[in-house]
Parts: C-alpha cells; sequence; structure tokens
C-alpha cells in the first residue's frame, strides 16, 4: 500500500531515460567501431555534436509542452474532421506526419528561412550516432510548426505527440556507417545507405533521400537516389568550428549580411526565401575572419581532452536529472539549470577552439552551482562557505584565471 502511494505521489519525467539510452548507443557504436578498424568518430566533432543534443534535449521541456498545447488548441478550434483513434487512423496519421515531414525536410535544404533552423544538423564532418544528436530548438521549432496542419484536419493532440516520438526516434539510427543495405527494406523504409546519402556532401548526392521513416516520398517526388560511392560528410564548405555559438548563428549572420547587401525588394527576398545557393559564399568567409578561428589544426592537451569529456559527463547527468526531476523544480530553478547545462555546452565548445574568455563563463557556472545549492539545502554554514568562496575568487581572480589557462592549454 505504501509502495502504491509513493508511485502515485511521483511525478518523474521519464522521458530523461532517453539520455542514457541514446548516449549508450553510442558508446556501442564507438566500440564496434573500433573493433572494425573504421574510423568514425573523432573527438572534436563528437562533443560538439552531442553539445547541441544536450542543449536540444534540455530545450524539449519547453518545446514539447508548447507544441500539445498549440495542437490541442487548433483541434479544438480548426479541425476540419474529427478522427477517432483506431488501427485505420494510426495508419493515416503514420503515414501523414511522414508526408509532412519529408516536405518540411525538403524545404529545410531548399529554403534559406527554413535551412538556418537546419543546417545544424548537416555541419559535423563525420557520420555517426553522436551527429544524429545535432538537432535544434530552432529546428523542432519549425518541425512543430510544419505538424501544425495535423491538427487542423483532425488528428488529436496525444496521437500526434505519440508519432512525434516515434519519429524522433528512428532517425536516430539511420545515422551510422557500420550498417550495410538492407535487401528489400531498401525499398521500404529509410535506411542508414539511404541517410548516408542525404548526408553527404558529394555533388551526385547533394539534396536527395529526404525521407525520414519511408523513402517512397522520395522515389514519388523524384528525390531518391541509390548509395553507390563512398560519401564525404558535412557542408560543401567545411565549417571547421567547433563552437556551439558559431555552429548556431552562423547561418543567421549571412544571412543577414546578405540582406542588408541587397539592393531591391525583391532582392532582399531572395535571400529569405531563395536557395543557400542564392547566398555569396564570400560572406561566410568575411564573418569567420572577424568572429571564428577555425580549429582544425589545433592540437589538444591530455588535460583538456580529459577536461571537456569530464564536463560533457557531467553536463549529461545534470541534464537527465532536470528531466527527470522537471515536475518538481521551481520555475527559478529550471532556468538556473537550463543556464548551467547551456553555458556549459558553450564552454566545452570554447575549449575545444582554445577561447581564453571561458573562464569568465566558468565562474558564472559555479555560481549557479552555489545558488542551486543553498537553495536544496539552505544551511547557514553552507551559505558561510559560498560566500567565502565567492570572496575568494574575486580578490585572487587573475591569478585562478592564469592557473586555469595553463591547466588546459599548457602542452
Amino acid at each position: 500500500m505504501a509502495l502504491e502511494q509513493i508511485e502515485k505521489q511521483m511525478k518523474l519525467n521519464y522521458i530523461a531515460f532517453a539520455v542514457p539510452f541514446f548516449a549508450s548507443f553510442m558508446l556501442l557504436e564507438y566500440y564496434i567501431s573500433k573493433r572494425k578498424n573504421k574510423e568514425v568518430h573523432h573527438f572534436n566533432e563528437s562533443v560538439a555534436n552531442i553539445n547541441v543534443g544536450i542543449a536540444e534535449r534540455i530545450s524539449d521541456l519547453l518545446t514539447t509542452g508548447t507544441f500539445f498545447f498549440i495542437f490541442s488548441w487548433l483541434h479544438t478550434n480548426f479541425s476540419i474532421f474529427s478522427i477517432e483513434s483506431s488501427a485505420t487512423t494510426w495508419i493515416l496519421l503514420f503515414l501523414a506526419t511522414d508526408l509532412v515531414w519529408y516536405w518540411y525536410h525538403r524545404l529545410g535544404h531548399t529554403v534559406n528561412l527554413f535551412w538556418a533552423t537546419h543546417i545544424v544538423h548537416h555541419q559535423s564532418d563525420d557520420f555517426n550516432y553522436t551527429a544524429a544528436a545535432r538537432i535544434t530548438v530552432f529546428q523542432a521549432v519549425a518541425r512543430g510548426l510544419f505538424w501544425c496542419v495535423l491538427p487542423i484536419i483532425g488528428f488529436k493532440a496525444e496521437m500526434i505527440t505519440v508519432l512525434l516520438l516515434i519519429h524522433g526516434t528512428y532517425p536516430f539510427f539511420t545515422h551510422t556507417q557500420l550498417v550495410g543495405k538492407l535487401g528489400w527494406l531498401e525499398y521500404i523504409i529509410v535506411t542508414p545507405s539511404h541517410h548516408r546519402v542525404h548526408h553527404s556532401s558529394n555533388p551526385e548526392y547533394l539534396d536527395k533521400n529526404y525521407g525520414d521513416m519511408l523513402i517512397i516520398w522520395d522515389k514519388i517526388f523524384g528525390t531518391y537516389v541509390e548509395e553507390t560511392n563512398e560519401s564525404q560528410y558535412g557542408l560543401t564548405k567545411s565549417l571547421g568550428s567547433y563552437s556551439f555559438l558559431w555552429q548556431h548563428f552562423h547561418y543567421v549572420l549571412e544571412l543577414g549580411v546578405a540582406f542588408r547587401m541587397a539592393k531591391t525588394f525583391k532582392q532582399k527576398l531572395k535571400v529569405i526565401f531563395g536557395g543557400p545557393n542564392d547566398i555569396d559564399g564570400r560572406i561566410r568567409s568575411l564573418l569567420e575572419r572577424k568572429f571564428s578561428k577555425k580549429a582544425i589544426d589545433i592540437q589538444y592537451s591530455k588535460k583538456l581532452i580529459n577536461a571537456v569529456i569530464v564536463k560533457t559527463i557531467i553536463t549529461m547527468s545534470v541534464l537527465f536529472f532536470t528531466i527527470l526531476f522537471s515536475n518538481y523544480l521551481s520555475i527559478s530553478s529550471e532556468f538556473l539549470l537550463t543556464g548551467f547545462i547551456i553555458l556549459s555546452v558553450i564552454v566545452t565548445g570554447a575549449m575545444l577552439e582554445q577561447k581564453k574568455w571561458i573562464f569568465h563563463l566558468e565562474f558564472v557556472r559555479i555560481g549557479i552551482v552555489g545558488y542551486l545549492a543553498f537553495s536544496v539545502f539552505p544551511n547557514p554554514l553552507l551559505l558561510i562557505a559560498i560566500v567565502l568562496i565567492g570572496i575568494v575568487g574575486v580578490l585572487f581572480y587573475q591569478t585562478i584565471h592564469s592557473k586555469y589557462q595553463e591547466l588546459l592549454f599548457s602542452a
């Protein structure tokens, strides 16, 4: 009886277990690739990929609930039909969601406004399960807006949300080089072979194989290509940066510069609604000289690598417990934990580029930890300890800063 009462009182968010679930498959893929002597992972790429995924996963706390409300509101007020749950309607919804996904994905490659939300997913020069994590909150919002057509048709928010979870899970497993062609399944579902083509920067593979779960849409709409040659992955012009911020916003800045340079209203519209090929490639080079240093040739010390690994594990752990106990957190605590997580992925990305300013963010992260610790354990002694640590940190800021730089960035 006591156990039943505890279970009723506990409102854990079990979506949190997606974090260790996907992380386990990333590690398994890494282990198998090493056993097969296949070089499909690079440390800096994997960390940058995981950073993007961490940020998206924490943002899901907001976007998932928001879109459930939007879907419910649209269904209640604007649904054309009243579609009840049945085997037939679930099949129809599956086909509808996959078709909508195809067009969202296709427009995400051919219209600059949407490419700006999707480009991050294609930035990695690696193709593996960590690359599957490269989904941004902007992409999640764009995808959700496309799916708003479904409740208007008459599908209920609960049904749509279930399909969203399925569509969010299946594509993860198509991001691998370790699985070959799958025989007759190649004619029906999207396989790793199909998706390798999609992520390829080979000229013959560009803008092909947009399907999420079914490959039939690509065959119907003429965007299907079979994998015949080995692929080079990433953007046609490699980004060469592991900065969390630069990865997310470089294309937005490129569009901003192109928009400002456009002389006529028609040209400005083309910047927004035209394709990526309409944007002058020299703009990125100009912005890179101003904002971003290429990080390809940086040699990392063992200390820095270990620090990045530890920080990533800590950040993923904080992410897991934040989601798991999200129903118990106050808005302020959730906000601070989200801030800690976002600052953490910014820091680890900047560490890979050896940015000197990251120490200042580390100070903010420590401050957040101190505040949260006192919120959970409001003990006077703990408060005194936090204040003393803060005073020491301020008094010896420059000394600690120098030691921090020396520890991480010296060979």
